[in-house]
C-alpha cells in the first residue's frame, strides 16, 4: 500500500537520492588513505595504579578514578610514593578508557631510558567511567572539576622533593582536551596549574553533534572565556587532528580560534606535522607512533636544565612546538642556535660556478649548508643556513630567495669526511617566475566531465603549481600527476605537498617515478576572506623527468564535503519533510474528511521553496539593525544559518542538497515504519485469537489516567529519554493493535461477505447514533492507520535524539538512579499525556473537530522553524514536534 501510493518517478528519484547519499558516506567512510601509522607497543608489561583520593573526593565522585602509569621495575619504584619525576595528565574523551596512556607513556619512558634517567616524565591518567560525554553534556562540568582536584592531588605526591613541580602538562584526546580548557573557567582555579596543554581530536569550535543544551551551553562558555580573556590567557596550547580518516571529529572543528591577543595556540593537522605526515582516525591518533615520537621529543626538548621541570618560558614552548609540530629543520632543537659557525679545518674547498649541479657523499650532518659574507677565495666563517631548511619524507629542502642574502659571497654545502650512508646533493639556481604555474581549477558543476592541464616540460628540482579559485571546504577535485622519465637508472622520488597557506592542513604524496599518482583536493578551513593567499601544490621533482599535472572536479568528494560538513543536520530536514506531510494528512481529513496516504503527502507537501526562502528571508533581515533589535526584544535565539556562516560552513546549495536528502530519508524511513507494523501485526495475529475493530470509540479510557501518571512518575524519578521510550512502545503497541484489527476485519470481509455487508449496515447506523456510541468502520481504521504512522515517523525521531542521555543513564545506573541534570525530563512531561491521548485517537473522533483546521496550518511554520533553529542544534528539534502533536490530542476536546 506504501510504495503504491507513489510513482515510478518518484521512486526513481527516491532511489538516486540514496545512490548520491552512498556517494557523500563511502568518501566520509572510505574516501581516504589506508593507515599508515605504526603501532606503539609495550617492550614491558603496563601497569596502572590506582592514586588514593581523599574519602570526601572519592564519594563525591564514585564513578571516576585517578591513576598513575608505569611499566616494569619503574612501576614496582614508584608504587611507594612520592615520586620524582615531571607529571603529565592524560584525559580520555568520549567513551574512552584511562589505559589509553600506554602508548605514550610507554614511548617517554623509553626515551628517559635512553638518557639514563636524567629526566623522566610521570603520567597519570583520569578514569572517567568511558562515559558519553560527546552525546550527554550533563556530566562535563563534573569532569572539569575532578580534573581540578586531580591536578591538585597530583602535585601533592611531589611534596618535600628537590625540584617538585608546581604545575602539571596536560594531553587531552578528543572531549578530553575541551575539559582541560574548561579547567579556566573554574572560579578558584589558577592558570599556573597547567603550563601546557595538547590536545587530539579535540572538537573545539563546536559540538559533532549538539543533542541536548548542556553540550551547546558548556562550548559557549569555554570558547566565550578563551574569548574574553585572551589578553590574560598565557597556556601554551597546541591542538592536533587526525585529517580525513577521523571522520568522528572533522579536521575543522579541531582548530582553535585565532586571537589577536592570544598568541601561545598551535593547530595543526597530524598529516602536516614533520617525522609524522600521516592522517589518523579518531582512536590511533593516541597510538599512533609516529605521532607519539615527536610529542614525546617535543617534552623532552621542553625540559629547563635548572629546574628539571618544563619550562616556564612561554616563548621557548611555542618555539619547541613550531619545531616539532609546524616546520622541522632536520637539526635538533636549540634554544639559541649559532648562527655564525667558523668553517675552519681541513676542509677542500670545490667551487662550482655552473648553475645546476649533483653531488654524491656518503654521510650526512645536521648542518650543511652555508653562507659565506664577503669571501673572495676560501670561506672562514658562514651563516648557518640548514636552520632555515624544511625535512621532508627522504629529503631535505632548501630554498633561498638571494635578493634577500645580498651580503653572501657564496652558498657552501658542507660534506664531512667520515664514511657513513650515502645521500645526493642537487642544486640549480632558478628565476622564481619559471617554476610557479598558475592552474586554475575546473567548475563546481563540470561534475568531473572537464579537466584543465598543465605539462612541464623543463627540467627542474622544484616547481610550485598555484592553485587558483580554490578556497571553499564545498570545492573538490582529483589531481592526477604523470610523471615520465627519460634514463631510468635507479628509483626516482617524486614528494608533491599540498599547501593550504592559511591553515597547516598540508599533506604530502610520495610517488615513484615514472608513474601516476592522484591525490585528493579538499579542505577542512575554508580561505578566509581577507586572506589573500593560493592554496599551492608543491612539486619536489626529478630533473631526469617530465611531469604532467591535471586537475578535474571530484563529485563524490563534493557530496562527502556535504555529508562531513552538514550529515549532523540532516534529522533536522528529515523531521521538517515529515511535519509538512504531517501538515498535509491533517488539511486532507479536514477538507475531504479522509486521510491519505503518508507517501502521497510527502510527495506533494515535501517542498524545498515552502522552506528554504522563509530561513533565506529572515537571515536577510537580520542585516537590518531595526529587524535585529525586534529579533533581540522577542529573545529569538540566533538563527543557525547565521552560526554556519559564522564557520564559513554554508555554501551554495547546500540547504537543497539536506533537504532532498531529508524527503529520501523520510521516505523510506516511513516504508520502513509502516512495513515493521504491518509484520508485527501479523506476528501479533499468529500468537493471538483474531481481535475486533474497536465497538466503541473512547478517547479516555479506564486505565489510561493511571499508565499516564505511572509514566510521569518514572520521568521524574529516573530519566526522561526512558520514559519517552516507554511512552513510544506503548504507542506503537496501540497501534500494531489496531493494524491487527484491520487485518482480521478484512479476512473476515473476504471469508463472509454476507456478514460483512451486515456489519457495514450496523456500522452506519452506528455512526448515527450518539458521539460516545461510534462504532469504528474500516474505512476509519484505515484513515487512523495512516495518521498514526506519521505520527509514529517523528516519534521515532524524538526517540533517536533523546537516545543518548538514555545510554548514558543505563551506563552509569549502578551509580545514579536519576539522571541530573537531565536534558529530557520536560519534553516527557508534555509528551506522554499527549501521547497516551493519541494513541486512544481515531480520525472519526477529530475531524469535526473546529481546532483541526488551524492544527493543519501548524506544521508549515514548524517545518521552517525547524530548519532555522535545529540545523545546528538538535536538541530544539523534538520542541517544534510536539506542538502540533498536543494541538492533535486538543482536537479530541474542541
Amino acid at each position: 500500500m506504501f510504495l503504491h501510493s507513489v510513482n515510478l518517478w518518484n521512486l526513481a528519484f527516491y532511489a538516486l537520492m540514496v545512490f548520491m547519499a552512498t556517494l557523500g558516506l563511502w568518501d566520509v567512510f572510505f574516501g581516504f588513505e589506508e593507515n599508515k601509522c605504526s603501532m606503539s607497543y609495550m617492550f614491558e608489561y603496563p601497569e596502572y595504579q590506582k592514586i588514593e583520593l581523599p574519602k570526601k573526593l572519592a564519594k563525591r565522585y564514585p564513578a571516576y578514578e585517578l591513576y598513575l602509569y608505569g611499566e616494569g621495575s619503574y612501576a614496582e619504584e614508584h608504587k611507594s610514593l612520592p615520586l620524582t619525576g615531571i607529571p603529565v595528565l592524560f584525559l580520555p574523551g568520549n567513551a574512552g578508557s584511562y589505559k589509553q596512556v600506554r602508548s605514550i607513556g610507554s614511548i617517554a619512558l623509553r626515551k628517559a631510558e635512553d638518557i639514563d634517567f636524567k629526566y623522566h616524565f610521570d603520567f597519570f591518567s583520569v578514569n572517567f567511567n568511558e562515559e558519553l560525554v560527546a552525546l550527554y553534556g550533563g556530566s562535563l562540568q563534573k569532569q572539569t572539576k575532578f580534573v581540578h582536584e586531580c591536578i591538585k592531588t597530583i602535585l601533592k605526591l611531589y611534596k618535600g622533593q628537590e625540584f617538585a613541580p608546581k604545575s602539571v602538562a596536560i594531553i587531552g584526546h578528543s572531549m578530553g582536551g575541551l575539559v582541560a580548557r574548561a579547567l579556566l573557567t573554574l572560579k578558584n582555579f589558577k592558570q599556573d596549574l597547567i603550563n601546557l596543554l595538547i590536545t587530539q581530536a579535540t572538537p573545539h569550535v563546536a559540538p559533532v553533534m549538539p543533542l541536548d543544551r548542556f553540550i551547546t551551553d558548556f562550548y559557549m562558555t569555554v570558547n566565550n572565556y578563551w574569548i574574553l580573556n585572551a589578553r590574560h590567557i598565557n597556556l601554551t596550547t597546541l591542538s592536533v587532528a587526525g585529517g580525513f580518516r577521523d571522520y568522528q571529529v572533522r579536521s575543522g572543528l579541531t582548530f582553535l580560534p585565532k586571537l589577536s591577543h592570544h598568541t601561545s595556540a598551535l593547530s595543526v593537522v597530524s598529516s602536516a606535522v614533520p617525522k609524522t605526515w600521516v592522517s589518523t582516525d579518531h582512536l590511533s591518533i593516541v597510538w599512533c607512533k609516529q605521532l607519539q615520537l615527536t610529542t614525546i621529543r617535543a617534552f623532552f626538548d621542553l625540559i629547563d636544565a635548572d629546574t628539571k621541570q618544563i619550562t616556564q618560558n612561554p616563548k621557548k614552548k611555542l618555539s619547541v612546538l613550531n619545531h616539532h609540530f609546524i616546520r622541522h629543520p632536520a637539526k635538533h632543537f636549540e634554544e639559541n642556535p649559532a648562527i655564525i659557525s667558523d668553517l675552519t679545518g681541513t676542509s677542500m674547498w670545490v667551487p662550482v660556478k655552473v648553475s645546476k649541479w649533483t653531488y654524491v657523499a656518503y654521510n650526512d650532518t645536521n648542518s650543511w649548508i652555508f653562507g659565506c659574507i664577503n669571501s673572495t677565495s676560501m670561506c672562514r666563517q658562514g651563516v648557518d643556513l640548514s636552520w632555515k631548511a624544511e625535512l621532508l619524507p627522504t629529503i631535505k629542502s632548501l630554498t633561498l630567495r638571494l635578493q634577500d642574502y645580498p651580503s653572501l659571497s657564496h652558498l657552501v654545502v658542507y660534506v664531512p669526511s667520515i664514511h657513513g650512508s650515502k645521500f645526493v646533493v642537487d642544486c640549480e639556481f632558478f628565476k622564481k617566475e619559471t617554476r610557479s604555474i598558475q592552474l586554475p581549477v575546473t567548475h563546481l558543476f563540470s561534475f568531473g566531465l572537464s579537466s584543465r592541464k598543465v605539462i612541464l616540460n623543463t627540467s627542474g628540482l622544484f616547481y610550485n603549481i598555484e592553485l587558483l579559485n580554490f578556497g571553499q571546504i564545498y570545492q573538490a577535485f582529483k589531481i592526477n600527476v604523470v610523471s615520465k622519465c627519460s634514463s631510468v637508472k635507479e628509483e626516482i622520488t617524486s614528494i608533491y605537498k599540498l599547501h593550504i597557506p592559511w591553515s597547516y592542513e598540508d599533506s604530502l604524496t610520495i610517488a615513484q617515478a615514472p608513474s601516476s599518482t592522484e591525490i585528493s583536493l579538499k579542505l577542512h578551513i575554508a580561505q578566509p576572506e581577507n586572506d589573500s593567499h593560493v592554496a599551492l601544490l608543491k612539486m619536489y621533482t626529478s630533473s631526469d623527468c617530465q611531469y604532467e599535472v591535471t586537475v578535474k572536479t571530484s563529485f563524490s568528494q563534493i557530496l562527502g564535503q556535504v555529508v562531513r560538513f552538514h550529515g549532523g543536520a540532516l534529522p533536522a530536514y528529515v523531521i521538517s519533510s515529515i511535519l509538512l506531510a504531517y501538515g498535509g494528512q491533517l488539511y486532507s481529513l479536514f477538507s475531504t474528511g479522509h486521510c491519505l496516504e503518508y507517501a502521497a503527502m510527502l510527495d506533494k507537501e515535501a517542498k524545498p521553496y515552502k522552506v528554504d526562502p522563509f530561513v533565506i528571508m529572515i537571515k536577510f533581515l537580520l542585516g537590518y539593525k531595526w529587524f535585529k533589535e525586534l529579533w533581540d526584544v522577542l529573545l529569538l535565539p540566533e538563527l543557525d544559518a547565521i552560526v554556519l556562516t559564522s564557520q564559513s560552513m554554508c555554501f551554495p546549495l547546500v540547504s537543497l542538497i539536506l533537504f532532498l536528502f531529508g524527503t529520501c530519508t523520510a521516505y523510506w524511513g516511513g516504508l520502513l515504519s509502516s512495513t515493521s507494523v504491518r509484520l508485527l501485526s501479523s506476528l501479533w495475529l499468529a500468537l493471538k485469537r483474531p481481535s475486533e475493530l474497536p465497538k466503541d470509540i473512547k478517547m479516555i479510557s479506564a486505565d489510561l489516567p493511571f499508565l499516564t501518571v505511572v509514566l510521569i512518575i518514572v520521568s521524574w524519578t529516573t530519566c526522561g529519554a526512558f520514559a519517552i521510550l516507554l511512552t513510544y512502545l506503548y504507542y506503537v503497541f496501540k497501534i500494531v493493535h489496531l493494524q491487527a484489527s484491520l487485518t482480521s476485519y478484512k479476512n473476515s470481509q473476504t471469508v463472509n461477505p454476507k456478514h460483512s455487508r451486515r456489519s457495514e449496515k450496523k456500522c452506519s447506523q452506528h455512526k448515527d447514533s450518539a458521539a460516545h456510541h461510534r462504532r469504528l468502520s474500516a474505512g476509519d481504521a484505515e484513515d487512523s492507520i495512516r495518521m498514526h504512522s506519521t505520527v509514529i515517523n517523528l516519534l521515532t525521531w524524538v526517540v533517536l535524539l533523546s537516545m543518548p542521555s538514555l545510554i548514558y543513564w543505563l551506563k552509569n545506573l549502578r551509580y545514579y538512579f536519576k539522571l541530573n541534570p537531565d536534558p529530557c525530563k520536560p519534553l516527557a512531561f508534555i509528551l506522554i499525556p499527549t501521547m497516551a491521548i493519541l494513541g486512544n485517537t481515531y480520525t472519526v473522533s477529530i475531524k469535526s473537530s473546529k481546532l483541526l483546521k488551524t492544527t493543519s496550518q501548524f506544521p508549515l511554520p514548524l517545518a521552517v522553524g525547524v530548519i532555522a533553529f535545529g540545523s545546528a542544534h538538535l536538541y530544539r528539534v523534538p520542541c517544534f514536534v510536539f506542538i502540533p502533536l498536543l494541538l492533535h490530542a486538543l482536537c479530541n476536546f474542541m
